[in-house]
């Protein structure tokens, strides 16, 4: 059998969806000239060009155009408006801030921000309307079968059972095994086994069967290789579905070397492109809010000047990206400033702590300093809280993946904090916990989730009871 590269499955649809959705836009911007009688402006040009471009580029890196089988309408539609909203508000800003043409003022531009992305969700829509129609009456649909009654295998077969509109039809699983070796549905019941391989072979010979997917375990490679041989001998298209869920996925992605395809295991979501939006994110908010908090900065200092001795600021090193030490800036709270081998955790009471101190530290105050670290680069606004280095070894050992939290920069607010997770960790379980949501972070990052923990943050992050 010859081999061959591995190709993204539905490249062309997608390249037809996203030529259709830029032809929307255009054909939306000249109507409405022709509607509203306006002149045309050379300006006018450079905003189509830079709405397609940056739309195309933010529905790309939102998964807009990945399989719709795959995907819910909601996802589809959340992607769209988002890719749009975030296309036009930084058109927006470059004429605000470079241009000053206004050209956003005008009424038909006003009309062709908002109908636009309306229809642009009545076509996708309307596309799976079509379909889903289509296949109710028994066009392009698929019998599917699940070789292996796995966990694997039954969550794919939910995944069938939410899709009506994908036109999948689930015969059911095949499995050599009895029904004393199965796993078992929550209800308590085994999975339900349609026959042995040997009969799923007969049934995709006899064209009762479409589409197989074999979830079988990767240890299970020798006997995948005899199912795959076997099944040559038929005309169902056969697909591997790999246990990847056995593993602790982080980020986890496929990327093509000349054909050879290669899953990632552990990796950071800020590569390539990601990681230049994070860092503009970054520069930007850091130097916004640095000039919102300069005075109540100013008076923190002040405030530290008067009620203790010692330095206003201090440098703590901690972990940053890929285990790296970084010093990380605070505004004083204690007496001290531990920074060795032996660093003791803030906790109830503690007599380390000065009067103003407690106020620096209950409100968080005693981080404004980190903004300078995120400008810097050391840091980044949203991400894993930093640790002390004493912790860090003390924590690595005894919970599982805790320095795959060190896979992006640590950040000044996280996923963890906005959730209760703040302050003293003053049990196993708490920590624990922390690294969760810090591990969820990096599993799901996107811009938008940056912005909900930012905007969260100044909502419930800054105050929290077990900040001392």
């Amino acid at each position: 059998m010859v081999n061959g590269k591995i190709r993204r499955y539905d490249s062309k649809i997608s390249a037809l969806s996203r030529l259709v959705d830029s032809g929307i836009i255009l054909l939306t911007f000249l109507a409405l000239i022709d509607l509203f009688q306006i002149e045309w402006q050379p300006i006018f040009v450079w905003a189509l060009l830079f709405s397609i471009i940056l739309f195309n580029f933010f529905a790309e890196s939102h998964d807009a155009y990945r399989s719709w089988r795959g995907t819910h309408l909601k996802e589809e539609v959340s992607s769209l408006v988002f890719s749009w909203v975030t296309a036009v508000f930084i058109l927006i800003m470059i004429d605000v801030i470079f241009i000053h043409n206004h050209t956003y003022s005008d009424p038909f531009i006003a009309v062709w921000i908002i109908l636009t992305p309306l229809e642009l969700i009545s076509w996708h829509a309307m596309v799976r309307m079509t379909l889903a129609i289509l296949r109710s009456k028994g066009y392009n649909t698929r019998n599917v079968a699940i070789i292996g009654a796995t966990t694997l295998g039954e969550r794919l077969e939910k995944s069938f059972s939410q899709m009506e509109w994908s036109g999948y039809r689930f015969v059911g699983y095949y499995d050599d095994r009895d029904n004393g070796r199965l796993p078992k549905r929550e209800s308590g019941e085994c999975l339900k086994v349609e026959g042995s391989i040997n009969q799923l072979i007969a049934d995709c010979k006899s064209g009762r069967i479409d589409t197989v997917y074999i979830t079988l375990a990767l240890s299970a490679e020798e006997r995948i290789k005899m199912i795959t041989e076997k099944l040559a001998d038929s005309t169902a298209s056969v697909y591997l579905v790999p246990d990847l869920f056995t593993f602790n996925l982080l980020n986890s992605r496929w990327v093509d070397y000349q054909g050879i395809t290669a899953i990632s295991i552990y990796e950071t979501p800020f590569a390539g492109i990601d990681s230049i939006i994070k860092r503009v994110e970054d520069i930007v908010l850091s130097l916004a809010i640095l000039i919102l908090i300069a005075i109540p900065m100013l008076s923190i200092a002040i405030g530290i000047k008067l009620t203790s001795k010692g330095p206003v600021l201090f440098k703590q090193k901690r972990y940053g990206i890929d285990g790296d030490k970084i010093k990380v800036w605070k505004s004083r709270s204690m007496t001290v400033a531990e920074d060795g081998s032996k660093v003791r955790q803030a906790t109830k009471g503690d007599s380390r702590i000065t009067p103003f101190g407690a106020f620096l530290r209950k409100t968080s105050l005693d981080e404004l300093p980190q903004f300078f670290n995120s400008l810097s680069g050391t840091m980044s606004i949203v991400g894993p809280r930093p640790h002390a280095v004493a912790h860090n070894e003390e924590y690595r050992m005894q919970i599982q993946g805790y320095m795959l939290r060190h896979k992006v920069k640590p950040g000044i607010t996280g996923l963890a904090q906005i959730n209760g997770f703040r302050g003293e960790t003053d049990t196993l379980d708490k920590m624990e916990g922390r690294v969760r949501y810090d591990l969820q972070y990096i599993q799901t990052w996107s811009l938008l989730l940056d912005l909900k923990i930012i905007f969260l943050t100044i909502f419930k992050g800054f105050n929290h009871k077990n900040a001392y």
